[in-house]
């Protein structure tokens, strides 16, 4: 039985995260864009984590190029575009767009498993004091960023 202290010792989103080891990539980068505030705030937020091997995945040069300092509206787009607002377990995701915290939408599906604009859900569910994260196996992209374009300063 799940008591109220229990739920109270679970950390924040990025608490969370910072605990679970394999969010590393994603803690370095919600903290470059000045985001921990907010993921750190009263949410409820659903987060669709990318894991580390998801952004080990992006093509080389981009991670470190979203890091830069003038880079940072960026980066605050790309992960705000992972994260919707209330609590959204996995089982009570339905098929269909859901409107993101960055102001686009993302496709949820449920075939073979849940998974947002074809990035795979690999860990679900894992609990916060303001929301739940769940891990997905890429980084998804909002439809007008080009990350090639960071390539090329």
């Amino acid at each position: 039985m799940e008591t109220a202290t229990e739920e109270t010792s679970v950390g924040t989103i990025v608490d969370v995260a910072i605990g679970a080891g394999n969010f590393g990539t994603l803690v370095a980068a919600v903290t470059a864009a000045d985001l921990v505030e907010t993921l750190s705030g009263a949410g409820p937020f659903t987060v669709f984590a990318p894991t580390d091997e998801a952004f080990a995945a992006l093509p080389a040069g981009v991670l470190d190029a979203l890091l830069l300092p003038e880079n940072k509206a960026t980066l605050a787009k790309i992960l705000t575009y992972h994260v919707v607002s209330g609590q959204v377990m996995a089982a009570d995701v339905t098929d269909g767009d859901v409107a993101t915290v960055e102001g686009q939408t993302i496709k949820l599906s449920t075939m073979d498993g849940v998974s947002v604009n074809g990035a795979k859900v690999v860990a679900a569910d894992v609990a916060a004091s303001n929301g739940v994260i769940h891990a997905i196996d890429a980084v998804i992209l909002p439809p007008d960023v080009d990350v090639a374009k960071l390539l090329k300063k």
